[in-house]
């Protein structure tokens, strides 16, 4: 069975005849008329460039020509509805052409109102640890670190094991993937939170439903440029690798850990034998933390509530269910259910289909947050 889904429309959501989406519009097209010419950046408050500022611009001139072509042909189909001629019938059909120009015009202008998340255009690091359920849990986490994988590769993103700590049952007790690709971090970052499992245990003799969590984290990755971190910043600690691996593993120190001064923040690779790759990956590790906290601080002093994302950055927030026995996975802030658990954890298009769901559902809440000053 193939998934088949239309990309939803903010239209859908948020009525263009909205008084406050119009005085947001009013707003918008003042501050263009402003900054015309003007080099400046705009408030990062308000997460528009001017490119986009100019395109709304655009796009509301053409929208304000097509009402005044429509308000044309109506009084043309009024002049002609006694006759209902062969021009009445034009002037019908002409109607609808600039009907669905309108609608088009209107489709492409609310995006760009949405504000940019600072992180939408970086790569990630995907932490997956197990929460409550024991092994249950630890095994869950395996299945779901495999889903990420399978979606990064359908995605045609490069992704890499920065960590992958096993148990003896086959589940992990933590592991981290690197994900560089376009949009990465505006795709998956609505899968922070806690998932949760409902099934039986392959080890429950008696058949009986448990119920277990996994905490997934999504870090943006920085680049260099935008978190400087300086060899006086750091401590740097050198110890033999635990774990499987071998004899060579467990003789060598190639574990690097290391200790942020100033945050107090600890990170630590063992993911491969040479001592130098583990540096770097537990430094990208520690500048996609220090990036976080960034973002977090920045998000707290925003005048605008982001309420999409304070909430989905949440790693105690209770995101999405995965019900084994009813077969369906339901996303508790979208209020979305699909079905077809095993499809979905293998991380192709149903599960491309419920992160569009999800960039739906957090588009829609970031422009009604920007709505609300209007209120």
């Amino acid at each position: 069975m193939t998934c088949r889904y239309s990309l939803h429309r903010l239209s859908e959501s948020v009525s263009f005849e909205d008084q406050r989406l119009q005085k947001h519009l009013k707003f918008l097209s003042d501050l263009c008329k402003e900054h015309i010419g003007n080099s400046k950046p705009l408030k990062e408050s308000l997460g528009i460039s001017y490119k986009a500022l100019n395109h709304i611009q655009y796009l509301l001139n053409e929208i304000e020509k097509t009402k005044e072509e429509i308000t044309e042909v109506d009084l043309l189909i009024s002049d002609l509805k006694d006759s209902k001629d062969e021009l009445y019938n034009v002037a019908l059909s002409e109607k609808e052409s600039f009907q669905h120009k309108l609608n088009v015009l209107q489709d492409q202008l609310l995006p760009l109102m949405v504000p940019v998340d600072a992180g939408d255009e970086k790569d990630i690091i995907l932490e997956i640890s197990p929460g409550v359920g024991g092994q249950e849990a630890m095994l869950f986490a395996k299945d779901m670190f495999h889903m990420y994988c399978h979606y990064a590769t359908y995605k045609g993103w490069r992704h890499e094991v920065l960590k992958y700590d096993t148990t003896e049952l086959g589940g992990i007790r933590s592991a981290h993937l690197g994900i560089n690709g376009a949009h990465a971090y505006r795709v998956l970052k609505y899968e922070c939170g806690v998932h949760r499992v409902q099934r039986v245990p392959k080890t429950e003799k008696a058949g009986r439903i448990h119920t277990s969590t996994t905490t997934v984290a999504v870090l943006p990755q920085p680049s260099e440029i935008d978190i400087v971190i300086r060899p006086g910043d750091i401590e740097l600690e050198f110890k033999n690798s635990s774990g499987a691996g071998g004899q060579h593993v467990n003789t060598t120190d190639s574990c690097v850990r290391i200790y942020h001064k100033a945050t107090g923040l600890v990170v630590e690779s063992q993911v491969s034998r040479d001592q130098h790759r583990n540096r770097q990956v537990a430094l990208t590790s520690l500048r996609a933390k220090l990036y976080e906290r960034e973002l977090m601080a920045a998000l707290k002093e925003e005048t605008l509530s982001r309420k999409s994302q304070v909430g989905t950055a949440a790693r105690s927030e209770k995101v999405r269910t995965y019900n084994f026995v009813q077969d369906r996975i339901t996303d508790h802030r979208a209020h979305v259910t699909l079905h077809d658990v095993q499809r979905f954890l293998g991380g192709e298009e149903l599960f491309d289909h419920m992160s569009h769901l999800l960039q739906h559902w957090g588009d829609t809440q970031a422009l009604q947050d920007v709505l609300h000053k209007y209120a």
